[in-house]
């Protein structure tokens, strides 16, 4: 029973993670092809399934007819069609649909999500669930071998403990016999011997300190794979500037190795977020700042995430002066800003409004920016905590994300002298509110 629970745990977890990812690449390409047009979208995808490897990923754009137009190479996904019922239900008004397929002669199966990215085009999606079905093979043997190991254990136990148990009524009923029969002087030995359970807890005890290193372990796995994956797209990067310096003008492994750089560095400007929460947190900093109308920032978010939040049927409003200047780092305050802006339009949901508004208080001398939504909300419970690194709501789980946006955003506003805040009611919305320090000013 525990076994079955867990494993429909852990294959629901997989399925959702996966689900999410999917659907956030179908609203990139959503936002693309509002943004910059269809051929856009057919870069990026070709490039997407080019980067991750064309036996992972691939792609097919459809008429709303189900009729393909362009498409990845479908060499090694030949067998996967086009559900037409699928296009359909989009059709009639599904935001995504998705399947599950299995291979012929394949062990792994294939997800596939459909989503519409325009007017009359829709967007088929697979991904190899390789990955998903070898951790849950490895799940199976890890999780079959504790339960042998731990059943054997506590078989082996239990007989001590019922063989001493025995041994002392064995005693117990040879004294007895010895008195009722002639030696009326002795008497039943009382032995308060707890080395079974002593032996027992040290038992334990030793588990939970191999549990408690496995555990740690992981954390500093998923550390020391931030810091190590910078030296090797490091070198990446490297080899592809060789390659741009000794191809020839115009050549297509110019273009290839110039889409290398370009990916190369926003895997790199990832994995600096994370250094980066971690040098404002640990009080480091110093970059030279520069003036930036904060007002221009809010307009271009929500220029940015416009068609995603009409795509999601929530309306989008924006009221800020034209100009409100403050001292900053104009990509950092994109970030801390897409972050906000993001985080409302992922937890609210259709029919919904999202209000940004600007002020600046001369009274106390900051420059206050609210993202109000009327969303899903938090808990009072959880509201303290949703600045942490990798906390997640419990009712936020089934969204897609790894808990650092707001992280971010905070360290992003720490750095730039200000502060940001939240409040929320479960089930009516939320309202966040960065606060900086005017142009040559100090947040009071």
């Amino acid at each position: 029973m525990a076994f079955v629970f867990f494993y429909v745990l852990i294959s629901t977890h997989l399925r959702q993670r996966l689900d999410s990812r999917l659907s956030e690449k179908i609203s990139e390409f959503g936002a693309i092809y509002n943004i910059q047009g269809l051929e856009e979208v057919k870069a990026a995808a070709l490039l997407e399934s080019q980067a991750a490897g064309e036996k992972k990923i691939f792609f097919r754009l459809l008429y709303a007819s189900g009729v393909a137009f362009s498409s990845s190479n479908m060499s090694y996904w030949k067998e996967i069609g086009i559900n037409r019922r699928a296009v359909n239900r989009l059709v009639k008004g599904h935001s995504r649909v998705y399947e599950t397929l299995a291979i012929p002669g394949r062990p792994d199966r294939v997800r596939i999500v459909y989503g519409i990215i325009g007017r009359g085009v829709v967007a088929q999606l697979g991904y190899s669930m390789e990955n998903d079905t070898a951790f849950i093979g490895i799940f199976k043997k890890i999780f079959l071998v504790t339960m042998s190991v731990l059943i054997l254990t506590a078989v082996l136990v239990g007989w001590f403990m019922a063989r001493r148990a025995l041994s002392g009524v064995e005693a117990v009923t040879r004294t007895a016999q010895q008195i009722s029969e002639s030696e009326l002087g002795r008497r039943v030995p009382i032995m308060a011997r707890h080395e079974e359970i002593d032996q027992l807890a040290l038992t334990f005890n030793q588990m939970l300190d191999r549990i408690e290193k496995l555990v740690v372990g992981i954390r500093e796995m998923g550390d020391n794979i931030a810091h190590d994956l910078k030296s090797p797209v490091a070198r990446i990067r490297g080899m592809a500037e060789l390659s741009i310096s000794g191809a020839p003008d115009g050549g297509g492994d110019l273009t290839l190795a110039g889409n290398t750089i370009e990916e190369c560095d926003r895997l790199l400007d990832m994995i600096n977020t994370m250094l980066f929460i971690s040098k404002t947190d640990a009080g480091a900093g110093g970059d030279a700042l520069e003036p930036v109308n904060l007002a221009d920032v809010v307009r271009g978010a929500v220029a940015l995430f416009g068609p995603l939040a009409e795509d999601k049927g929530l309306a989008l409003t924006c009221d800020v002066p034209e100009t409100l200047m403050v001292q900053g780092d104009l990509k950092m305050l994109q970030r801390a800003m897409a972050n906000l802006v993001d985080n409302a339009i992922k937890y609210t949901p259709a029919p919904g409004n999202i209000d940004i508004r600007g002020v600046h208080d001369k009274g106390i001398e900051k420059i206050n920016i609210f993202v109000k939504d009327d969303g899903i909300g938090i808990g009072a419970g959880d509201l303290p905590r949703i600045f942490a690194r990798f906390f997640r709501c419990d009712q936020s789980r089934a969204t897609g994300g790894y808990g650092l946006g707001l992280s971010l955003a905070r360290a992003i506003a720490t750095a730039h002298g200000g502060e940001i805040n939240a409040e929320s009611t479960l089930g009516k919305g939320s309202t966040f509110t960065l606060c900086l320090p005017p142009d040559g000013k100090t947040l009071k």
